[in-house]
């Protein structure tokens, strides 16, 4: 190995051309700050979940009557006992013979968080203690109970104490409720655990209006989590509001294309939890007329929800458990985007890529290593980005295609390989590690195959994440 005190001088880094530049993206703006959507209120209190006596409790309520909802869950098959009770009102306050299988939407006038308690792998017990939190709320917020969502994080195996969140659901009944930003920013604070901020996202967009004037509609979102990531439907926690007016089905298929380009591409620790829940709420209190699958509103709002999901997603990753730097990789030229999609998870999932971005070392053969394990997901998550049954059958778990002679590499914007010209090019190494040294390390590769595109987004993995792992329980 070269000792970098006496290595010989460094060679100019080799030019960057457009081709490996940073994915162009036409997503509408996003604020990194909570705006409320009108016709929901929020609020948060310390119900003694935590023994730290921080904020642990937080209730979103619709203020006109049950929104339209839309989710998506873990695919681990320990699943929590609130992941299990939402999924069974979205099928009841379901349209009739809509939906079905994994495809979870339907009506909702309430979500209940908790955190300090993942109330998972607890059984029989763990469901009545969902039931009766429903019931609490039901009857302290004036809503139906099977209009009642709920959200948990925590330590895995145990129960919650149904007495203590009830109570918390009477003192935020009884005035803690606030159709406002401080509201919203209170739900995300109370759903931290080690989290070391909240996040926070915005988006506003213009669509058709009545009357023929545009109409402002807002899409706003938190989130938590920042250990045990790795989803294949969602990601730890994470709420979307919006005022537009949208049917439960369509708000679905939104929230699954966004699904598969953010959170489905997030990853800090490799462990899929047990409690992953994305809910999507649609209030349509705004001055606007209903979106309708395949029009141009659709595709507008459906921008939005992206952009919101993109940023809670890089924010969670930015946040890793004892992360000092965000990593997105970004692929460009794969066969379609399924592959590139594969390619950049893979890359920003590999433990020595992520000890190679902590070092700051531009060690180039473990990205090009990842990106040639990368394989493509389980049939479900190929179905909702957009394969047909037969296609996802056909493909699912297999290798997304590589072409080592092809492949381009850039590393925190310097070229670091060039498969058309041969394989690896001089860099200049101090240089590379200087622009390593950075919040945020994009990964460029092309792989010279084709017209798709994806990113990933992930963190580097440092001494403190196995401290912070091994001195508590999760």
């Amino acid at each position: 190995m070269t000792n970098e005190r006496t290595a010989p001088p460094p060679v100019p880094a080799a030019p960057l051309d457009g081709l490996l530049a940073p994915l162009p993206s036409s997503l509408p703006e996003v604020v990194t700050a909570p705006v409320m959507p009108a016709g929901f209120a929020a609020g948060a209190t310390t119900a003694g979940i935590k023994a730290s006596g921080r904020a642990d409790l937080a209730v979103i309520r619709t203020t006109a009557g049950p929104a339209s909802a839309a989710a998506v869950f873990t695919t681990n098959q320990v699943v929590a006992a609130p992941v299990q009770a939402s999924r069974a009102n979205l099928a009841i306050t379901r349209p009739e013979g809509r939906g079905g299988g994994t495809d979870h939407f339907g009506r909702a006038q309430a979500i209940v968080a908790t955190s300090g308690c993942a109330n998972a792998a607890t059984g029989l017990a763990g469901l009545g203690d969902q039931a009766a939190i429903a019931h609490a709320a039901a009857v302290h917020l004036g809503v139906d109970p099977h209009g009642v969502l709920s959200i948990s994080t925590g330590i895995i195996g145990t129960r919650l104490p149904v007495e203590k969140v009830a109570v918390g659901i009477v003192n935020i009944a009884a005035g803690g409720l606030a159709a406002t930003d401080a509201g919203l920013l209170a739900v995300a604070e109370a759903l931290r655990t080690t989290d070391t901020v909240p996040k926070l996202a915005t988006a506003e967009v213009q669509l058709p209006g009545p009357d023929g004037v545009p109409a402002t509609v807002t899409v706003s979102g938190i989130a938590k989590g920042v250990g045990m990531i790795h989803p294949r439907m969602a990601t730890m926690l994470a709420v979307l509001l919006t005022d537009a007016a949208v049917s439960p089905a369509t708000l679905h298929g939104l929230l699954r294309e966004a699904t598969v380009q953010t959170w489905n591409q997030l990853s800090v620790d490799g462990d899929t939890s047990t409690n992953d829940t994305v809910f999507l709420l649609a209030s349509g209190a705004a001055a606007a007329t209903p979106v309708l699958p395949g029009t141009p509103g659709a595709a507008t709002l459906g921008a939005a929800i992206v952009a919101v999901a993109r940023s809670l997603a890089r924010q969670q990753a930015a946040d890793g458990e004892g992360a000092t730097t965000l990593v997105t990789c970004q692929v460009s030229g794969a066969r379609d985007d399924v592959d590139a999609r594969a390619v950049a998870r893979a890359v920003i999932s590999s433990s020595l890529v992520k000890a190679a971005i902590h070092g700051r070392d531009p060690n180039w053969g473990r990205i090009a290593g990842a990106a040639g394990n990368a394989r493509l997901g389980e049939v479900r998550l190929l179905e909702m980005a957009g394969l047909a049954r037969a296609d996802a059958c056909a493909r699912a778990g297999s290798p997304a295609f590589v072409d080592p002679g092809r492949m381009r590499m850039a590393i925190a914007g310097h070229l670091v390989s060039d498969g058309p010209a041969g394989g690896p090019v001089a860099f200049d190494r101090a240089a590379v590690r200087a622009a390593m040294d950075a919040p945020e390390v994009l990964v460029r590769l092309d792989l010279g195959l084709g017209d798709g595109t994806g990113e990933a987004f992930g963190c580097d993995l440092t001494e403190q994440y196995v401290i912070e792992n091994a001195e508590y329980t999760t």
